[in-house]
């Protein structure tokens, strides 16, 4: 990883902030943007990174002064880590419709978004690699993240067909799906029956991986990339069945504790600063 350019949104908490510190650590010249401003430049400064700012994922602007900020400073980007995403949860008919529509900006146009603007830079190069983080969710869709389920679920069709579209360019693109993992995107909730939520730790490795030996997509846990593969070869009744016996029909319903999760579906939301 010496010496590559890699590009993380969301950078600032969570995944995307266990993802930079990774690849810093393995001499990678990161550059992190966020929505929250505060949060990226504490981020930044705390890993010793040069370019760290404020990026809205969902503002061709914003993303493209971004891009063009990382390589003045830093040189061509190698690698674009598309991480920003949100999850409130609820049932369908109680999401305001400006939460729909803020779910799938960030979490499915701000990829398309990032990808585009990367690739115009990389394929002309003809090196680069995009990772996309989806999710477990846009595989086995999730009650209580019906909107996500559908926005993560994109990002895995997207993300096929530009592998397919620039086969051969020296451009490569990839899928993480992590299972829930422990940041604030799981607060409140506690998890499937039987099985543990992944730690950041664990998306970043995968990251790392797929830039050591580029894939299609790479699912984190192994055990929750196989039961969602397996899925495919059950009967529904089967598949309902496991998921009321896992619980996961009700971890984003009732059995959410509200005030563990109040402050995460604020900004989430956008009702407090940060996104």
């Amino acid at each position: 990883m010496s010496g590559k350019v890699v590009v993380i949104t969301g950078g600032a908490r969570g995944i995307g902030f266990a993802t930079a510190t990774a690849l810093h650590r393995l001499g990678a010249d990161v550059a992190i943007g966020d929505i929250d401003e505060a949060k990226v430049k504490e981020a930044g400064a705390e890993l010793g990174l040069e370019v760290y700012d404020r990026l809205d994922v969902t503002d061709p602007t914003s993303f493209e002064a971004f891009l063009d900020r990382t390589e003045r400073q830093l040189g061509p980007i190698d690698v674009l880590v598309n991480n920003a995403g949100i999850m409130p949860c609820g049932r369908l008919v109680d999401e305001p419709d400006a939460v729909t529509r803020r779910i799938l900006d960030i979490n499915t146009y701000g990829v398309i978004l990032g990808s585009k603007l990367a690739a115009a830079r990389m394929v002309p190069r003809r090196r680069g690699h995009v990772i996309n983080i989806s999710s477990i969710a846009g595989e086995m869709p999730t009650p209580g993240l019906a909107t996500y389920s559908a926005s993560k679920a994109a990002v895995l069709a997207f993300t096929d067909a530009m592998r397919a579209e620039y086969n051969g360019t020296g451009v490569h693109f990839s899928a993480v799906l992590p299972t829930f993992t422990n940041t604030e995107l799981t607060a409140g909730t506690g998890g499937a029956k039987g099985f543990r939520n992944a730690e950041p730790e664990e998306i970043a490795a995968a990251v790392v991986a797929l830039l050591a030996k580029p894939r299609r997509r790479i699912a984190v846990t192994r055990i929750a990339g196989a039961i969602s593969r397996s899925q495919n070869f059950m009967p529904s009744r089967l598949v309902e069945f496991l998921g009321r016996h896992s619980g996961m029909e009700n971890v984003f319903l009732d059995d959410v504790d509200i005030e563990a999760r109040r402050a995460y579906e604020r900004r989430a939301r956008g009702i407090a600063t940060g996104g």
